[in-house]
Protein backbone atom coordinates (compact mmCIF):
# COMPACT_ATOMS: atom_id res chain seq x y z
CA UNK A 1 0.00 0.00 0.00
CA UNK A 2 1.81 3.14 -0.92
CA UNK A 3 1.52 6.43 0.50
CA UNK A 4 0.19 9.31 -1.12
CA UNK A 5 1.63 12.56 -1.10
CA UNK A 6 -0.40 15.69 -1.23
CA UNK A 7 -0.55 18.56 -3.77
CA UNK A 8 1.42 20.25 -0.72
CA UNK A 9 4.14 17.34 -0.33
CA UNK A 10 3.62 15.90 3.04
CA UNK A 11 2.62 12.74 3.86
CA UNK A 12 -1.38 11.34 4.40
CA UNK A 13 -2.36 9.10 6.81
CA UNK A 14 -4.81 6.37 6.59
CA UNK A 15 -5.02 7.07 2.46
CA UNK A 16 -3.25 5.86 -0.51
CA UNK A 17 -2.90 6.17 -4.26
CA UNK A 18 -4.66 2.97 -4.95
CA UNK A 19 -7.51 3.56 -2.56
CA UNK A 20 -11.11 3.84 -4.82
CA UNK A 21 -13.82 3.19 -1.94
CA UNK A 22 -14.39 3.87 1.70
CA UNK A 23 -17.09 2.61 3.83
CA UNK A 24 -20.08 4.22 4.46
CA UNK A 25 -23.86 3.86 5.90
CA UNK A 26 -26.68 4.05 3.18
CA UNK A 27 -30.01 4.68 3.83
CA UNK A 28 -32.82 2.07 3.12
CA UNK A 29 -36.31 2.61 2.00
CA UNK A 30 -37.42 1.34 5.25
CA UNK A 31 -35.11 4.24 6.68
CA UNK A 32 -32.51 2.60 8.52
CA UNK A 33 -28.87 1.81 7.35
CA UNK A 34 -26.56 -0.61 5.94
CA UNK A 35 -22.98 -0.71 5.76
CA UNK A 36 -21.82 -0.82 2.30
CA UNK A 37 -18.81 0.88 0.11
CA UNK A 38 -18.91 4.21 -1.40
CA UNK A 39 -16.75 5.71 -4.10
CA UNK A 40 -14.15 7.89 -2.63
CA UNK A 41 -15.19 11.38 -2.48
CA UNK A 42 -12.73 13.58 -5.36
CA UNK A 43 -10.81 17.15 -5.00
CA UNK A 44 -12.70 18.42 -7.41
CA UNK A 45 -11.75 21.81 -8.08
CA UNK A 46 -8.57 23.55 -6.72
CA UNK A 47 -9.87 25.45 -3.60
CA UNK A 48 -11.20 21.74 -2.02
CA UNK A 49 -10.31 19.52 0.59
CA UNK A 50 -10.45 15.81 1.52
CA UNK A 51 -10.80 14.85 4.93
CA UNK A 52 -10.81 11.43 6.58
CA UNK A 53 -14.21 11.67 9.26
CA UNK A 54 -12.67 10.79 12.20
CA UNK A 55 -16.31 11.68 14.70
CA UNK A 56 -19.87 12.35 13.65
CA UNK A 57 -23.00 13.19 15.71
CA UNK A 58 -26.64 12.42 15.01
CA UNK A 59 -28.89 15.49 15.16
CA UNK A 60 -32.70 15.92 15.91
CA UNK A 61 -33.01 16.19 11.82
CA UNK A 62 -31.10 12.81 11.35
CA UNK A 63 -33.51 11.07 13.94
CA UNK A 64 -37.00 12.72 12.22
CA UNK A 65 -35.82 10.60 8.90
CA UNK A 66 -34.79 7.68 11.27
CA UNK A 67 -37.12 4.53 10.13
CA UNK A 68 -39.20 6.85 7.54
CA UNK A 69 -39.67 5.12 4.42
CA UNK A 70 -38.19 8.13 2.06
CA UNK A 71 -37.56 6.61 -1.34
CA UNK A 72 -35.73 10.14 -2.20
CA UNK A 73 -33.08 9.21 0.40
CA UNK A 74 -32.74 5.44 -0.37
CA UNK A 75 -28.99 4.57 -1.28
CA UNK A 76 -27.95 8.35 0.15
CA UNK A 77 -25.24 9.14 2.83
CA UNK A 78 -26.62 11.56 4.91
CA UNK A 79 -25.32 13.35 8.06
CA UNK A 80 -24.06 16.70 9.15
CA UNK A 81 -22.01 17.23 12.15
CA UNK A 82 -18.74 15.80 11.73
CA UNK A 83 -15.01 16.52 12.66
CA UNK A 84 -11.87 14.89 11.10
CA UNK A 85 -8.56 14.99 9.76
CA UNK A 86 -7.15 16.71 6.62
CA UNK A 87 -5.63 14.01 4.14
CA UNK A 88 -5.55 16.10 0.88
CA UNK A 89 -6.05 19.52 -0.63
CA UNK A 90 -6.52 21.18 -3.78
CA UNK A 91 -3.68 23.80 -4.96
CA UNK A 92 -5.08 26.77 -4.17
CA UNK A 93 -6.21 26.07 -0.37
CA UNK A 94 -4.03 28.41 1.98
CA UNK A 95 -6.19 27.61 5.03
CA UNK A 96 -5.64 24.14 6.09
CA UNK A 97 -3.23 21.33 4.90
CA UNK A 98 -2.40 17.57 4.83
CA UNK A 99 -2.62 16.91 8.89
CA UNK A 100 -4.72 19.40 9.98
CA UNK A 101 -7.29 18.26 12.36
CA UNK A 102 -10.19 20.27 11.31
CA UNK A 103 -14.30 20.82 11.89
CA UNK A 104 -16.52 20.92 8.98
CA UNK A 105 -19.21 23.07 8.05
CA UNK A 106 -21.92 21.57 6.15
CA UNK A 107 -24.15 24.58 5.34
CA UNK A 108 -22.79 24.85 1.65
CA UNK A 109 -25.02 27.32 -0.40
CA UNK A 110 -24.78 26.96 -4.57
CA UNK A 111 -22.59 30.41 -4.58
CA UNK A 112 -24.37 32.03 -6.90
CA UNK A 113 -28.01 33.01 -5.76
CA UNK A 114 -28.91 36.60 -3.73
CA UNK A 115 -28.38 34.97 -0.49
CA UNK A 116 -24.84 33.17 -1.07
CA UNK A 117 -23.46 36.86 -2.30
CA UNK A 118 -24.13 38.49 0.97
CA UNK A 119 -23.19 35.35 3.38
CA UNK A 120 -27.03 34.42 4.16
CA UNK A 121 -26.28 30.77 2.34
CA UNK A 122 -27.99 29.00 5.01
CA UNK A 123 -31.28 30.81 3.28
CA UNK A 124 -30.16 29.46 -0.21
CA UNK A 125 -32.75 28.11 -2.85
CA UNK A 126 -30.88 25.34 -3.30
CA UNK A 127 -29.08 24.50 -0.49
CA UNK A 128 -30.02 21.36 0.41
CA UNK A 129 -29.43 19.59 -3.05
CA UNK A 130 -25.71 21.55 -2.60
CA UNK A 131 -24.84 20.48 0.90
CA UNK A 132 -26.20 17.01 0.12
CA UNK A 133 -23.68 15.64 -2.67
CA UNK A 134 -20.98 17.12 -0.83
CA UNK A 135 -20.07 17.59 2.75
CA UNK A 136 -22.98 16.90 4.04
CA UNK A 137 -21.78 12.90 3.94
CA UNK A 138 -20.67 12.34 7.69
CA UNK A 139 -21.93 8.78 7.61
CA UNK A 140 -18.68 7.84 5.74
CA UNK A 141 -15.24 8.00 6.07
CA UNK A 142 -14.51 10.59 3.90
CA UNK A 143 -15.85 13.90 2.98
CA UNK A 144 -14.53 16.60 0.22
CA UNK A 145 -15.63 19.99 -0.12
CA UNK A 146 -14.43 23.90 -0.66
CA UNK A 147 -11.58 24.40 2.23
CA UNK A 148 -13.57 27.70 3.06
CA UNK A 149 -16.19 25.03 5.46
CA UNK A 150 -13.28 23.39 6.76
CA UNK A 151 -12.07 24.99 10.24
CA UNK A 152 -8.61 24.13 12.05
CA UNK A 153 -9.15 22.87 15.63
CA UNK A 154 -7.24 23.83 17.96
CA UNK A 155 -5.13 20.98 19.61
CA UNK A 156 -7.16 20.83 22.83
CA UNK A 157 -10.89 20.78 20.97
CA UNK A 158 -10.94 16.98 20.56
CA UNK A 159 -12.66 15.52 17.38
CA UNK A 160 -15.91 14.88 20.03
CA UNK A 161 -16.31 17.59 21.15
CA UNK A 162 -15.80 20.12 17.89
CA UNK A 163 -18.55 17.83 16.41
CA UNK A 164 -20.79 19.73 18.43
CA UNK A 165 -19.91 22.95 16.91
CA UNK A 166 -22.67 22.14 14.44
CA UNK A 167 -24.88 22.26 17.42
CA UNK A 168 -23.92 25.34 18.55
CA UNK A 169 -23.70 27.27 14.95
CA UNK A 170 -27.43 26.56 15.19
CA UNK A 171 -27.97 28.16 18.69
CA UNK A 172 -25.69 31.14 17.74
CA UNK A 173 -27.57 31.88 15.25
CA UNK A 174 -30.70 32.10 16.87
CA UNK A 175 -29.12 33.77 20.05
CA UNK A 176 -27.86 36.65 17.20
CA UNK A 177 -31.75 36.41 15.58
CA UNK A 178 -32.89 36.85 19.51
CA UNK A 179 -31.04 40.25 19.96
CA UNK A 180 -30.62 39.28 23.63
CA UNK A 181 -30.05 41.40 26.54
CA UNK A 182 -28.37 41.65 29.69
CA UNK A 183 -30.49 40.33 32.37
CA UNK A 184 -33.07 39.16 30.03
CA UNK A 185 -35.93 35.98 31.36
CA UNK A 186 -35.07 33.59 29.21
CA UNK A 187 -37.62 29.71 28.61
CA UNK A 188 -35.62 27.09 26.58
CA UNK A 189 -38.32 24.67 25.90
CA UNK A 190 -35.98 21.28 25.37
CA UNK A 191 -33.24 19.80 26.62
CA UNK A 192 -31.85 18.06 24.03
CA UNK A 193 -28.30 19.54 21.86
CA UNK A 194 -29.92 21.85 21.06
CA UNK A 195 -31.66 23.22 23.82
CA UNK A 196 -28.80 22.90 25.95
CA UNK A 197 -26.52 24.82 23.85
CA UNK A 198 -28.98 27.47 23.61
CA UNK A 199 -29.00 27.42 27.32
CA UNK A 200 -25.18 27.68 27.68
CA UNK A 201 -25.07 31.08 24.94
CA UNK A 202 -27.99 32.71 26.61
CA UNK A 203 -26.15 32.37 30.04
CA UNK A 204 -23.15 34.01 28.37
CA UNK A 205 -25.09 36.55 26.93
CA UNK A 206 -25.97 37.38 30.58
CA UNK A 207 -29.62 36.42 31.04
CA UNK A 208 -31.36 34.12 33.44
CA UNK A 209 -32.92 30.73 32.44
CA UNK A 210 -35.52 28.20 33.04
CA UNK A 211 -35.33 25.15 30.66
CA UNK A 212 -37.93 22.64 30.56
CA UNK A 213 -38.42 18.66 28.99
CA UNK A 214 -39.74 15.90 30.23
CA UNK A 215 -36.59 13.39 30.86
CA UNK A 216 -34.89 13.90 34.37
CA UNK A 217 -31.60 12.89 33.45
CA UNK A 218 -31.22 15.73 30.81
CA UNK A 219 -32.92 18.52 33.12
CA UNK A 220 -30.41 17.27 35.42
CA UNK A 221 -27.49 17.84 32.99
CA UNK A 222 -29.10 21.27 31.99
CA UNK A 223 -28.56 22.56 35.87
CA UNK A 224 -24.72 21.15 35.62
CA UNK A 225 -24.95 23.60 32.47
CA UNK A 226 -25.65 26.53 34.19
CA UNK A 227 -30.09 26.66 34.41
CA UNK A 228 -31.21 28.77 36.94
CA UNK A 229 -34.45 26.15 37.07
CA UNK A 230 -35.58 23.45 35.84
CA UNK A 231 -39.07 22.52 34.77
CA UNK A 232 -40.33 18.36 33.93
CA UNK A 233 -43.61 19.49 32.03
CA UNK A 234 -44.57 15.87 32.39
CA UNK A 235 -44.60 16.75 36.56
CA UNK A 236 -44.87 20.06 36.91
CA UNK A 237 -47.16 22.86 35.67
CA UNK A 238 -44.82 24.75 33.57
CA UNK A 239 -47.13 28.07 33.29
CA UNK A 240 -46.77 28.70 36.57
CA UNK A 241 -43.51 28.35 36.59
CA UNK A 242 -42.48 30.45 34.37
CA UNK A 243 -44.56 32.97 35.79
CA UNK A 244 -42.87 32.57 38.97
CA UNK A 245 -39.28 32.99 37.62
CA UNK A 246 -40.02 35.82 35.51
CA UNK A 247 -42.75 37.80 38.37
CA UNK A 248 -45.45 37.02 36.62
CA UNK A 249 -44.90 38.81 33.26
CA UNK A 250 -43.61 36.05 31.08
CA UNK A 251 -40.56 35.77 29.29
CA UNK A 252 -38.64 38.22 27.66
CA UNK A 253 -37.25 35.49 24.84
CA UNK A 254 -38.77 31.84 24.48
CA UNK A 255 -36.39 29.43 22.62
CA UNK A 256 -38.44 26.85 21.01
CA UNK A 257 -35.98 24.01 20.76
CA UNK A 258 -38.11 20.54 20.90
CA UNK A 259 -39.39 20.49 17.18
CA UNK A 260 -40.85 17.94 15.50
CA UNK A 261 -43.61 15.86 16.64
CA UNK A 262 -43.88 17.40 19.37
CA UNK A 263 -44.24 21.21 17.70
CA UNK A 264 -47.85 21.17 17.56
CA UNK A 265 -47.40 21.13 21.83
CA UNK A 266 -44.02 23.20 22.14
CA UNK A 267 -45.05 26.35 19.87
CA UNK A 268 -48.71 27.26 21.48
CA UNK A 269 -46.54 26.72 24.52
CA UNK A 270 -44.03 29.18 23.70
CA UNK A 271 -46.43 31.83 23.11
CA UNK A 272 -48.14 31.32 26.12
CA UNK A 273 -44.95 31.49 28.21
CA UNK A 274 -43.93 34.82 26.25
CA UNK A 275 -44.37 38.46 27.98
CA UNK A 276 -46.26 40.72 25.84
CA UNK A 277 -44.10 42.40 23.60
CA UNK A 278 -41.72 39.54 23.95
CA UNK A 279 -40.05 36.99 21.05
CA UNK A 280 -40.40 33.26 20.55
CA UNK A 281 -37.33 31.98 18.54
CA UNK A 282 -38.33 29.12 16.31
CA UNK A 283 -35.13 26.96 16.64
CA UNK A 284 -36.58 22.96 16.28
CA UNK A 285 -37.26 21.70 13.30
CA UNK A 286 -40.83 20.99 11.89
CA UNK A 287 -41.84 18.06 10.07
CA UNK A 288 -42.89 17.37 5.97
CA UNK A 289 -46.02 17.29 7.13
CA UNK A 290 -46.79 20.07 9.51
CA UNK A 291 -48.90 22.39 7.32
CA UNK A 292 -51.20 23.74 10.19
CA UNK A 293 -50.28 24.50 14.38
CA UNK A 294 -53.02 26.28 16.06
CA UNK A 295 -51.85 29.43 17.78
CA UNK A 296 -53.53 32.06 19.89
CA UNK A 297 -53.52 34.54 17.17
CA UNK A 298 -55.10 37.20 18.82
CA UNK A 299 -52.99 37.48 21.19
CA UNK A 300 -50.15 37.44 19.27
CA UNK A 301 -50.91 40.41 17.49
CA UNK A 302 -52.63 42.18 20.51
CA UNK A 303 -49.98 41.50 22.90
CA UNK A 304 -46.96 42.40 19.93
CA UNK A 305 -45.22 38.98 20.39
CA UNK A 306 -42.92 38.46 18.04
CA UNK A 307 -42.45 35.09 16.09
CA UNK A 308 -38.72 34.83 14.59
CA UNK A 309 -38.15 31.67 12.44
CA UNK A 310 -34.35 30.44 12.84
CA UNK A 311 -32.59 28.83 10.20
CA UNK A 312 -29.31 26.80 10.67
CA UNK A 313 -26.53 29.23 10.53
CA UNK A 314 -24.08 30.99 8.27
CA UNK A 315 -22.34 34.45 8.75
CA UNK A 316 -23.17 37.42 11.60
CA UNK A 317 -22.05 40.57 9.89
CA UNK A 318 -18.66 40.16 9.24
CA UNK A 319 -18.16 36.45 11.35
CA UNK A 320 -18.87 32.97 10.15
CA UNK A 321 -21.14 31.69 12.91
CA UNK A 322 -19.42 28.22 13.29
CA UNK A 323 -15.58 29.98 13.72
CA UNK A 324 -17.48 31.83 16.60
CA UNK A 325 -18.80 28.98 17.92
CA UNK A 326 -15.26 27.05 18.22
CA UNK A 327 -13.78 30.41 19.48
CA UNK A 328 -16.33 30.08 22.53
CA UNK A 329 -15.57 26.30 23.03
CA UNK A 330 -11.77 26.76 22.65
CA UNK A 331 -11.83 29.18 25.14
CA UNK A 332 -13.92 27.16 27.84
CA UNK A 333 -16.85 28.75 27.62
CA UNK A 334 -19.21 26.56 25.29
CA UNK A 335 -19.28 23.05 27.20
CA UNK A 336 -19.19 19.92 25.17
CA UNK A 337 -17.77 17.43 26.75
CA UNK A 338 -20.83 17.24 29.19
CA UNK A 339 -22.90 16.84 26.52
CA UNK A 340 -21.64 13.51 24.99
CA UNK A 341 -23.18 10.59 26.66
CA UNK A 342 -22.87 7.72 24.18
CA UNK A 343 -20.44 6.67 21.72
CA UNK A 344 -19.93 4.00 18.71
CA UNK A 345 -18.39 2.95 15.66
CA UNK A 346 -20.12 3.85 12.16
CA UNK A 347 -21.04 -0.41 12.07
CA UNK A 348 -23.28 -0.18 15.10
CA UNK A 349 -24.90 2.83 13.59
CA UNK A 350 -28.50 1.39 14.17
CA UNK A 351 -27.96 0.98 17.51
CA UNK A 352 -26.74 4.41 17.72
CA UNK A 353 -30.20 6.07 16.16
CA UNK A 354 -32.05 3.92 18.78
CA UNK A 355 -30.28 5.08 21.52
CA UNK A 356 -30.43 8.58 20.51
CA UNK A 357 -34.39 8.48 19.69
CA UNK A 358 -35.27 6.48 22.79
CA UNK A 359 -33.39 9.29 25.11
CA UNK A 360 -35.65 8.77 28.48
CA UNK A 361 -34.84 5.05 28.62
CA UNK A 362 -31.15 6.09 27.60
CA UNK A 363 -30.78 9.13 28.83
CA UNK A 364 -28.70 10.09 25.53
CA UNK A 365 -28.18 13.26 24.74
CA UNK A 366 -25.25 13.73 22.14
CA UNK A 367 -24.47 10.52 20.20
CA UNK A 368 -21.20 10.08 19.14
CA UNK A 369 -20.45 7.73 15.96
CA UNK A 370 -16.41 7.10 15.49
CA UNK A 371 -16.00 6.31 11.90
Amino acid sequence: MATKRSSSGGPIKEYNMEQQEMKAAFKTLEGEFEIGEAKLPEIAQDDWVLARVKTAGICGTDLRHWKKEEPELKCKIIGHELAGEVVDVGPAVKNVKPGDRVVIETVLGDDTCEWCNIQQYNLCPNLYPVRMRTVSQAFAQYVAGPCKKFYKLPDHVSFEEATLLDTFSVCMHAIQLSNIRLNDKVVVIGAGCIGLGQLQLAKISGADVLITDKVNSALDLAKELGADVVVNTSEEDALRKVMEFTGGRGADIVFECAGGIAMPITLPQAVSFSRIGGKVVIVGGFEKEQKGIELDWSHIQMSEIRLIPSASYSYWDIYPEMQMSLDLLAKGKLNAAKMITHRFSLDEINEAFETARNKEETGAVFVALHV
